[in-house]
């Protein structure tokens, strides 16, 4: 369950970042900003995306332990 929850998560996080990504670019082009400031804007998404990837993996397999508790 362990590597399952690990594997869960990574994905999540991908695809979490994947969506932001494109959330960002849909709102037009960005301001032009230095390095500094992409980097931040990039560290912020990846850090949301995992965030959101723990939240998720965390409910889904959660909430199947608890169908298991409770058909048991």
């Amino acid at each position: 369950m362990f590597k399952a929850s690990l594997l869960l998560m990574a994905l999540l996080t991908v695809l979490a970042a994947m969506g932001l990504r494109w959330r960002e670019g849909k709102g037009g082009p960005p301001p032009q900003t230095g390095w500094v400031e992409k980097q931040k804007r990039n560290a912020n998404r990846w850090v949301t995306a995992a965030a959101i990837a723990a939240l998720t993996t965390i409910l889904l397999l959660g909430g199947l332990q608890w169908l298991r508790v409770w058909q048991g």
